[in-house]
């Protein structure tokens, strides 16, 4: 049967379409649902959980730390549930922050304890820009499993960049739980490949069981040939819908 995957929605998200036609897609059955909706037990009720980019309230107290609390508050022990059950969670852009603090992501440390940011880009500005991704091909997620080839898709953030202490860094690299880097060019010149500065290049992690993975690019916006900005050239590599294909059939045995 095909899994259900709840895609969390929160005032001021705008990519929750996108990431259920990219779901659809990879054969799941998305429903986009209001997180004020999401009463004692629905969320038990889907597979997987779905956070899509946006700007979550406003990023009124930073992005998405409002979403991060409410995250906690509305779902409180379900969510717990939902995470130990290790059934797949991903976040993107917005979501991807909210993830990291809620302490979700990149959880090496206490429960609900945050242990890294998100914060502006070393431009200091909004960077909306298509890069190129490299998967780690060591990672043990489900969400990688398979994935080879550079994944190419947009970035729209101002607070993207990756940062943590040195310590919770190292056991990022060491326990292999970058799930995508930002593909550098073979001059080494960081800028604009690497948008916001990210150390490491880091783009995405995941959590120690892997069944939890964000990441600031946009994979939802490059699931078919015609999104890619230059099919007219031929380009057309590098698309997303093969991360989600992983998802789906993770979901499929939660």
């Amino acid at each position: 049967m095909k899994p259900r995957a709840l895609i969390a929605h929160a005032s001021g998200t705008n990519r929750d379409h996108d990431v259920a036609r990219a779901l659809e897609l990879a054969g799941a059955i998305p429903e986009i649902v209001h997180i004020n909706q999401l009463t004692d037990g629905l969320l038990l009720e889907y597979q997987m959980l779905v956070l899509p980019g946006g700007f979550s309230y406003g990023d009124d107290l930073g992005a998405g730390k409002l979403w991060a609390v409410a995250l906690r508050h509305r779902l409180g022990e379900d969510l717990q549930t939902f995470v130990a059950r290790q059934r797949p969670i991903i976040g993107i852009c917005n979501g991807f922050q909210a993830l990291v603090k809620s302490g979700l992501l990149p959880a090496i440390g206490a429960a609900d304890e945050q242990q890294a940011t998100l914060t502006r880009n070393e431009s200091g500005r909004f960077e909306c820009r298509w890069v190129e991704l490299d998967p780690n091909p060591v990672a043990s997620s489900a969400w990688l499993q398979g994935l080879t080839e550079p994944i190419h898709c947009p970035v729209a953030h101002g607070e993207g960049r990756f940062v943590a202490q040195a310590a919770t860094i190292d056991e990022i690299e060491s326990r292999e739980m970058v799930a995508f880097r930002y593909r550098i060019a073979p001059n080494g010149q960081r800028y604009p490949a690497n948008p916001n500065g990210s150390i490491n290049h880091i783009a995405g992690v995941t959590n120690p069981a892997g069944n939890i993975i964000g990441l600031m690019p946009h994979p939802e916006n490059h699931i078919v040939p015609e999104q890619h900005p230059n099919r007219h050239r031929g380009d057309t590599a590098g698309s997303g819908l093969p991360l989600f294909k992983n998802g789906v059939v993770y979901a499929a045995q939660s």
